[in-house]
This record gives structure tokens, sequence and C-alpha cells, in this order.
């Protein structure tokens, strides 16, 4: 069983976004951050869960068919998006995320409030900081 955590935050004044993605598998914790496309937070969600489940299903490899997932979101449009297989404004993303779940047995999807997904949002809080650092050189 793989439990997965994933956060974007935006810089909404210039366009920036970042996920954190964080693993647990086996008794090993791995942090990941990553920089994402250009767009509003709605869309940096669903960039930072596709990015999670990407990076999982490198690590799980051979094994991903075989495996269970309980993911964890503080977005509220994934999590309900996830469960209804659509969004009006997003469904490429849910597409491409809804494929990514599909390579594994079982995907449980949790949304849970932002203090309870502390892990993913500081690595996405110091992902940000990183790509704005970037740009600005």
């Amino acid at each position: 069983m793989f439990t997965l955590y994933t956060d974007a935050t935006t810089d909404s004044d210039r366009i920036l976004s970042a996920a954190g993605i964080l693993i647990l598998h086996d008794g090993q914790q791995t942090q990941l951050k990553a920089v994402l496309p250009d767009g509003d937070n709605h869309q940096a969600e669903f960039h930072a869960a596709i990015t999670g489940f990407e990076k999982l299903v490198t690590i799980a490899g051979d094994s991903a068919t075989a495996s269970s997932v309980l993911y964890y979101t503080d977005s509220k449009i994934v999590a309900d998006s996830v469960a209804k297989q659509y969004a009006k404004h997003y469904q490429p993303l849910v597409d491409q995320l809804l494929a990514l779940q599909a390579k594994f047995s079982v995907v449980v999807t949790n949304w849970v409030p932002e203090k309870q997904n502390q892990g993913a949002h500081n690595l996405a809080q110091q992902a940000l900081k990183q790509h704005r650092a970037d740009v600005d050189r």
C-alpha cells in the first residue's frame, strides 16, 4: 500500500505554481517538489495530483497494478472531480489523473483540511520560493 499526499501553491500575481508531493511506503518517506505549468490554483492542484501519480507509477514500477493507494488532497475540486469523474472546466486534467490512477488496483481519494496536509503543503511552499528565485535570476 502506498500513501500519497499532494498540494499545490500559486503566486497569483506572477502566475507561478509549484507542488509538494509526499509518498509513504513500507516505512519509507519520499519528499518531492515540482514546478508546475502556469495557470490558476485549481489547475495547479490538478497538476500536483498528476505529478504525484506520475512519480508514484515510477516508484511502484511493475507492482503498480497490484498496489493500493490512499490519496490525500486538500483541494475539494480535485477530490470531487475524481469522485464524479468530471470537472466542467478541467476535464482534460481529470481524464489524465484518472488514467494514472487506473494503473493501480485501488485508489481511495480523500479530501483533508490543509492543516492535515502540512507535509505536502510545506514542500509546495519551498518549491514555489525556489521557483520565484529561479525566475528572478
